[in-house]
C-alpha cells in the first residue's frame, strides 16, 4: 500500500507515475476527496468528545453542589448522538478511502520502461547457446507423453483441464529439479520454511493479492473462517514476519521454499491449453528476501543472480528483461523476468519474475524495523521464482531431448537419479508394459 501522506506531499508526481500504470488521476482525486473528508470528520469527532468531556465535569460540578444538572445532562446526550452519527459516517468513509487506497497498485521505480504492456519491455542480458538440431524438435507435451512421463488425459479425468500427472522418471525429475533448487539457494544463504499452503485473507491482503486479485484463487469455506489456498509462497514467506518488528541486525532476510501454487488462471481461456506452462496446480521454489530500503536494490540483482545460476547450470539459454510500467505485477516497483529458450515454439518463455516490492507489502502486512536512530520503519521486501519447476521441466525436455524421443539429464541433476543419465522409454515407466496389457 503506499504512503497517504508522501501521496498529499506530491499529489503531481503520484499521478504522473501511476497513470502509467493504469491508474487515472481521477481515482486519485478521489481519494483525496475521501482524505479531506476522513480527517475533517476525525477533527469534528475529536472536538466533540472534548466538549462531552467539559460538559461532564460540569454536570459532576453541579451535583458536588448540589445544584441542578438536567440542561448539562442534555446537552451532553445531545454532543454523545452527534458523536455516533459522525463515527459511523467516519467508518463508512474510511472504508471507503482504505478500499480504494488497496486496490492503487505500487509505484513505479524510477528508470524502469514506460509503456502499456509487454511490448515496452527491455531485454538488458542474453545468456547461453540457442540449441540446433538435426531433426525437428518436438513440444515438451509429445516428447514426455512419448515416454509416458506425463499424464494429461488423466490428470484431466481426476481434476479437470490443467491438470496432470507426473509418472515415473517425470516424477523423479521434477523431484530432482527442485531439490536442486533448494540446495543452490540454501547455499547462497537462503533459510528453507515449510509454510502453510492456505492462509487467511488479511495474510493474502498482505502481499496485495486481496482484494483486486480475489477472483483468481481457489478458496476453501468452512464453519470456522475462509481460507484460500496459495497461488505462490511468495505470500506465506512475506507474512512470516507481519504485524512484527525484525531486529535491525538480521537484515537482509534472506527465506526459501518449496510449494504448490494454485491459480484458477482467470481470463487465460485459450492461452497455453497444452502442456505444463499455464496450470491450475504446479510447483514452484521461492525466493523472500527482508532487506533494508537502502540495500533492497543490491538485493534484488543479488536475487536475480540467484535465479540466472540455476539456468546455467542446467546448460539453459535464457535472456533477462526489464518488465515495463504495463507489464509489471500489482504490487512491484521494479521487475526482473527471465525468460528460458524453448525450442519447439522459437521463442523465450517466462521461468522467474524477481521483484523489488520496496515498503508497499511491508506496509500491508506492518513489517518494521528500527533504523540507526531507534525509529520504526517498514522493511523492503522481494520476491522471486527460483524457479517455476513445471516450466522448468518443460525446457529440460524440449532442449535435452534426442532424436530417438529420449531426454538427456542435465549433468547436474544427475546425482539425484542415482547415476542415471538418460530418460528413454525402457526406464521411463516400471509400469508401463502392465498399462499395456
Amino acid at each position: 500500500m503506499l504512503d497517504i501522506k508522501k501521496m498529499r506531499q506530491d499529489p503531481d508526481h503520484y499521478k504522473e507515475r501511476l497513470a502509467q500504470r493504469g491508474t487515472q488521476p481521477a481515482d486519485l482525486d478521489a481519494i483525496f476527496e475521501l482524505d479531506d473528508k476522513r480527517r475533517n470528520l476525525i477533527k469534528d469527532t475529536e472536538e466533540l468528545k472534548a466538549k462531552r468531556n467539559d460538559v461532564s465535569k460540569q454536570i459532576g460540578a453541579a451535583k458536588r453542589n448540589k445544584e441542578s444538572a438536567d440542561d448539562a445532562i442534555a446537552e451532553m446526550q445531545a454532543v454523545g448522538d452527534k458523536i455516533n452519527q459522525i463515527d459511523q459516517e467516519l467508518n463508512e468513509v474510511t472504508e471507503q478511502f482504505q478500499d480504494r487506497m488497496a486496490h492503487l497498485p505500487n509505484m513505479p521505480h524510477d528508470g524502469i520502461p514506460v509503456g502499456p504492456d509487454e511490448d515496452s519491455n527491455e531485454e538488458f542480458k542474453k545468456v547461453g547457446t540457442i540449441p540446433t538440431f538435426s531433426f525437428e524438435p518436438k513440444a515438451h507435451w509429445d516428447v514426455a507423453e512419448n515416454l509416458g512421463i506425463l499424464d494429461f488425459e488423466r490428470g484431466a479425468k481426476v481434476s479437470g483441464a490443467r491438470f496432470v500427472y507426473y509418472v515415473g522418471l517425470g516424477a523423479q525429475l521434477e523431484r530432482a529439479v527442485y531439490n536442486f533448487m533448494l540446495d543452490e539457494h540454501m547455499a547462497e544463504g537462503y533459510t528453507e520454511i515449510l509454510p502453510p499452503y492456505l492462509v487467511n485473507d488479511k495474510t493474502m491482503y498482505g502481499t496485495g493479492q486481496f482484494p483486486k486479485f480475489k477472483k483468481d484463487v481457489y478458496q476453501i469455506n468452512n464453519e470456522d473462517q475462509e481460507l484460500t489456498l496459495i497461488p505462490t509462497a511468495e505470500v506465506p514467506l512475506t507474512n512470516y514476519f507481519s504485524d512484527e518488528v525484525i531486529p535491525s541486525e538480521n537484515l537482509p532476510v534472506y527465506v526459501t521454499a518449496l510449494t504448490p501454487s494454485f491459480r484458477s488462471e482467470a481470463g487465460s481461456a485459450g492461452r497455453d491449453t497444452r502442456g505444463l506452462i499455464r496450470m491450475h496446480q504446479f510447483n514452484k521454489v521461492e525466493m523472500v528476501k527482508f532487506a533494508k530500503p537502502a540495500d533492497s536494490y543490491a538485493e534484488l540483482e543479488k536475487m536475480t543472480a540467484n535465479a540466472e545460476s540455476i539456468l546455467q547450470k542446467l546448460g539453459l539459454a535464457y535472456h533477462v528483461i526489464k518488465l515495463s510500467t504495463g507489464d509489471m505485477g500489482f504490487s512491484a516497483a521494479e521487475t526482473n523476468d527471465l525468460e528460458v529458450w524453448m525450442p519447439e515454439q522459437n521463442i523465450y518463455r517466462e521461468i522467474s519474475s524477481c521483484s523489488n516490492t520496496q515498503d508497499f507489502q511491508a506496509r500491508r502486512a506492518h513489517i518494521q524495523y528500527r533504523d540507526d536512530e531507534g525509529k520504526l520503519q517498514y522493511v523492503h521486501t522481494l520476491n522471486g521464482s527460483g524457479l517455476a519447476v513445471g516450466r522448468t521441466v518443460a525446457a529440460i525436455l524440449e532442449n535435452c531431448q534426442n532424436e530417438d524421443g529420449s531426454v538427456n539429464i542435465p549433468e547436474v541433476l544427475v546425482p539425484y537419479f542415482h547415476g542415471i543419465t538418460k530418460i528413454t522409454k525402457e526406464n521411463a515407466v516400471p509400469f508401463r508394459k502392465v498399462l499395456k496389457k
